[in-house]
């Protein structure tokens, strides 16, 4: 009986031994910011966002402006001017809103944009970590980089400078992962 539990036990420690040996994770922040077209076409992105906010936030200061003007004007107005006043403040709002909607919503302009920059990249950098993977036997690889929660990590098991060197750049020690 003795002997048994102690197979039994022998058995379940070595599965449990090798299973730990075949998993691993990676930092895909770590590995992009080592791949200068992520960078760049990071910054692209960036730089249309930040262009299109300034748009959208110089329409809005035009509503603004016309709103204070109405509210200055309203006691002036009749009904028809006041009713024509208000309806131009409500379309420009409108139009604004659907301009957002068209830049920043979901499938809009930069969704589109970030997919046909940062798509490609993001595939080339799967494909390696799948690589390396195959190449180590390794059955599961984890992003410590999105929302998986670590609270320890032995440095052993991180693949990202692996990944880094496979899609042919060198991992830099001033980043820290």
């Amino acid at each position: 009986m003795k002997r048994i539990l102690f197979i039994i036990a022998f058995v379940a420690f070595s599965t449990t031994a090798s299973f730990a040996q075949r998993f691993a994770y990676v930092d895909s922040d770590y590995i992009l910011k080592h791949i200068p077209e992520y960078v760049s076409a990071q910054k692209l992105l960036d730089d249309q966002a930040s262009n299109w906010q300034e748009e959208v936030d110089k329409r809005y200061g035009e509503i603004e402006k016309l709103y204070k003007a109405y509210q200055n004007d309203q006691v002036l107005l009749n009904d028809d001017m006041r009713r024509r006043r208000e309806d131009e403040i409500v379309n420009k709002e409108k139009q604004v809103k659907e301009f957002q909607r068209q830049k920043f919503g979901y499938e809009g302009d930069l969704y589109k944009e970030r997919i046909r920059l940062v798509k490609p990249i993001q595939d080339r950098v799967a494909k390696a970590i799948q690589d390396i993977a195959n190449n180590q036997g390794l059955d599961l690889i984890l992003d410590k980089g999105s929302e998986v929660t670590f609270l320890f990590a032995n440095p052993k098991l991180d693949k990202s400078s692996d990944v880094i060197t496979k899609l042919g750049f060198k991992p830099d020690s001033t980043l820290s992962n």
